[in-house]
């Protein structure tokens, strides 16, 4: 285990820099650096870029830029309307309404907690208390524990910190292992002890740190909008561990910043976050709601019929998404995660990639079928789009090694300044939602594609193999026999070589590097056989 006195100091999100601050004269000089290099490289090294006998291959690999790059412009122009127009007067609204005295009847926090580090935990309760302290809500922690170190450290601060505060403790010990089944135990508690049906209730996870004013923000909006059911915030990490997790992180963040103003502008978003997401009390006392959460499943053709092991947050989203209700993202509502990465940060990050991937592939599906009738368009063609996309990123690097073995390595090399010319116009549009411009966020964006789009192929297939290393570890384990489960990993490996291959031929055969027989021939092949 990591060993550290305290949690990194966190910062004011307004001293965050803006404008000319961020865009100063060091960085415009780093882009324009960058982008001269690119140059450079298709005017003095071999590259086919301008070969007209490539022209097929350099079309499609056009072609397909021009349609993702258009996807991810149509975010970024949809997030500036959310975020510059649309939210501002949601804001507003909800400021009037805090001003003028409103505030909602009681406040709960769902937060569980795993055996976490003392000063994440004393981090966290602080913020919480300070939330309670500014709003003058009256609250309640609902404590999901499984252990007494957790349960202690909570009760410690708030007898010692919380004396001028109405807050209530009720700690909820879990009698099977799990976050959902810990969920579930605290919502069944909660209906039994009355909650209201408006009351608001803060899904949390233990190691989440609130910014001053993140709860704040949150509640008028419940106001403004009296069919409100759910909103998710803003994220930042603190990450204890390797410095290129820290940036990989910090670039997903900013990836998640855009999409989900983007999403928002639609009244709905792909994910209702654990790490912290606030919910209108009405729907979570619905028996309906507690048993998804606590036992949902998939039935899958290969593997049967097996439980969700993490994925809370795509379980309360799909049980919303499926009831049309609406839901919002709070851009300046944040909150930092506190990742501690212990042993390899690659396994970490591999193993994140699983579990953010395969979430999304177990619920992904069942949300596209219900319809683009039961949710916005827009909503319904970004769940099909992330399971499009996956295939899609892996076409150009697996075109790129096929031209290459084909033409030569002037390919390749035409195809590295393509991905470094590429990326970093992506990285453009984040950095106008990142802290600070980082001239590594182009190659970390790639990496980050290439392998995300690799590890949901690899789950695609894998639904039921699901592993929490942050949480105890955690593992999936499917019923069977040794023989049932190793013919289930056989067709699992079968399936995903059939894919990649076919991917290949695919790919190949439409940038004509190769010539597929036609049917013509197969069967004249068959005739002169027999």
């Amino acid at each position: 285990m990591i060993q550290y006195d305290k949690v990194p100091e966190i910062d004011d999100p307004t001293s965050w820099p803006t404008g000319f601050k961020k865009w100063n004269v060091k960085s415009l000089f780093n882009i324009t650096l960058y982008f001269s290099c690119c140059l450079l490289a298709i005017l003095l090294l071999p590259n086919s870029i301008w070969d007209a006998q490539h022209k097929e291959v350099i079309f499609i690999i056009g072609s397909l830029g021009c349609w993702r790059y258009g996807w991810w412009f149509t975010h970024a122009v949809r997030a500036f309307i959310y975020g510059h127009i649309v939210y501002p007067r949601f804001r507003r609204k909800g400021q009037e309404i805090w001003q003028s005295g409103w505030r909602p009847r009681h406040l709960h926090f769902m937060m569980t907690t795993y055996n976490e580090h003392r000063s994440i935990t004393e981090k966290v309760i602080r913020s919480l208390l300070l939330e309670m302290k500014n709003s003058g809500v009256p609250a309640t922690i609902w404590l999901g524990s499984c252990i007494r170190f957790d349960e202690d450290i909570v009760a410690n601060m708030l007898r010692r910190e919380a004396q001028n505060i109405d807050v209530t403790l009720r700690i909820i010990r879990q009698n099977v292992s799990g976050k959902r089944a810990a969920i579930g135990l605290v919502l069944r508690a909660m209906s039994r002890l009355g909650v209201h049906k408006d009351d608001l209730v803060v899904f949390m996870d233990g190691d989440f740190i609130l910014s001053e004013g993140a709860i704040s923000r949150c509640m008028p909006l419940f106001k403004v909008f009296p069919d409100l059911q759910a909103c998710t915030t803003d994220e930042e990490v603190i990450c204890i561990g390797p410095r290129w997790i820290e940036t990989w992180l910090q670039m997903r963040f900013s990836q998640r910043r855009l999409a989900m103003q983007s999403h928002s502008l639609s009244g709905r978003v792909l994910t209702l976050t654990g790490r912290m997401s606030v919910f209108r009390a009405k729907n979570l006392l619905q028996l309906e709601f507690i048993r998804l959460l606590e036992a949902d499943h998939l039935n899958h053709w290969l593997w049967g019929d097996f439980r969700f092991l993490s994925g809370d947050d795509k379980s309360t989203w799909y049980y919303l998404l499926k009831h049309q209700a609406h839901m919002l993202y709070v851009p300046d509502a944040l909150g930092y995660t506190v990742e501690v990465i212990e042993g390899s940060g690659m396994d970490r990050m591999v193993q994140n990639f699983r579990r953010w991937s395969g979430n999304m592939l177990r619920n992904g599906t069942r949300a596209t079928q219900l319809g683009p009738k039961n949710m916005p368009f827009f909503i319904w063609w970004c769940l099909v789009d992330q399971k499009i996309s996956m295939w899609t990123m892996l076409l150009s690097p697996v075109l790129a090694v096929c031209a290459s073995v084909v033409y030569g390595l002037e390919y390749l090399v035409a195809y590295v300044i393509f991905i470094a010319i590429s990326r970093m116009l992506l990285s453009l549009f984040l950095f106008g939602y990142s802290r600070q411009i980082q001239m590594s966020y182009p190659c970390i964006l790639y990496l980050n594609q290439l392998i995300n789009a690799a590890v949901k192929v690899w789950c695609i297939f894998r639904l039921s193999k699901q592993r929490w290393s942050n949480r105890g570890d955690q593992k999936s384990v499917v019923d069977g026999s040794y023989m049932i489960d190793f013919a289930r990993n056989l067709m699992a490996k079968w399936c995903t070589t059939v894919a990649v291959v076919l991917l290949f031929i695919i790919t190949m055969q439409y940038a004509n590097l190769i010539d597929v027989p036609s049917y013509e021939v197969f069967v004249n092949a068959l005739r002169s056989l027999s």
